[in-house]
């Protein structure tokens, strides 16, 4: 009867077991070893000096990994915080229509990346821009957001900010509903201030979500092509806002050089659990 009901079971997820098997295991399989062949001559040979030698010699590697770094190391920190900010403000009781707020700060997710990359665009541009309009009538001279690497580097960390703090905040709000108001209630009774409140009690109780939104967002950091391809054109000015996603890009679909764009993606995946592993152990809980 047991074995009867085991064969059932997997009859049922045969057909997902199948497609994940060949949409996912094998196109895995099949770039790892991609990646220890030079795919640049046909018929395509092993040799893994073609691919990994280069990586670790590339100049144009290195580049897009600094400026992957600069972001991850800027970016994830400040977004995590104006995240966890906004969490505490939509959670207030204080605040009067909770839900449309909400969908506000949640809607960037949800809009067109060519849109969002096109008002961007606009908005940051040197001679009609709002943004340098803004910084002329403030006494500012106005900036060459486009012409500039530091400048353009500041620009995608501000859209990228803008467009995924609010998914942040919405995880962590759900990790604040979560805490009982019992805790807050004891902590009130013993004249505890609100400050103290929220560092002593809400960001340990927060550490799980916070941790969470870390990872998702080192992982995001560490695959991030939209914002410098379409609103950089393509990492300017002269690499100066080159990703590794946008590195890879380059190397497997506009030079076909897919060998190496393979050993780039198995460098791109190592980075990041090795940097989510470092991150999760040291904000681990201690014992």
């Amino acid at each position: 009867m047991q074995s009867s009901r085991n064969r059932a079971a997997y009859g049922f997820l045969a057909p997902y077991l199948l497609i994940f098997a060949v949409f996912w295991i094998w196109p895995i399989i099949s770039s790892f070893v991609m990646s220890f062949q030079n795919t640049r001559i046909n018929p395509w040979t092993f040799s893994p000096g073609a691919n990994w030698g280069r990586l670790f010699s590339d100049p144009a590697f290195y580049n897009a990994l600094k400026n992957t770094m600069i972001i991850l190391v800027i970016q994830v920190p400040v977004m995590i915080t104006l995240a966890t900010i906004m969490a505490v403000l939509l959670n207030s009781p204080l605040l009067k229509a909770k839900g449309l707020f909400r969908f506000a700060f949640f809607a960037p997710v949800v809009v067109g990346e060519v849109a969002y990359a096109a008002v961007f665009r606009l908005m940051f541009n040197l001679d009609f821009g709002i943004v340098n309009k803004l910084l002329n009538a403030a006494g500012i001279p106005s900036i060459s957001w486009f012409a500039e690497a530091p400048a353009a580097m500041a620009l995608l960390i501000i859209a990228v900010t803008w467009r995924w703090a609010g998914y942040n905040a919405i995880i962590i709000l759900a990790g604040l509903q979560s805490i009982p108001d019992d805790v807050y209630e004891a902590a009130t009774l013993d004249r505890v201030s609100k400050l103290k409140q929220f560092i002593y009690i809400t960001l340990p109780l927060l550490r799980p979500i916070i941790l969470f939104c870390v990872v998702l967002s080192i992982i995001g950091s560490m695959q991030l092509f939209t914002e410098p391809f379409l609103i950089t054109n393509r990492g300017g000015p002269g690499g100066g806002t080159e990703t590794l996603g946008l590195f890879l890009y380059r190397q497997g679909f506009a030079s076909l050089n897919f060998g190496y764009a393979s050993a780039i993606a198995y460098t791109m995946a190592a980075l990041a659990i090795a940097i989510s592993l470092l991150n999760l152990w040291v904000g681990r809980e201690p014992k």
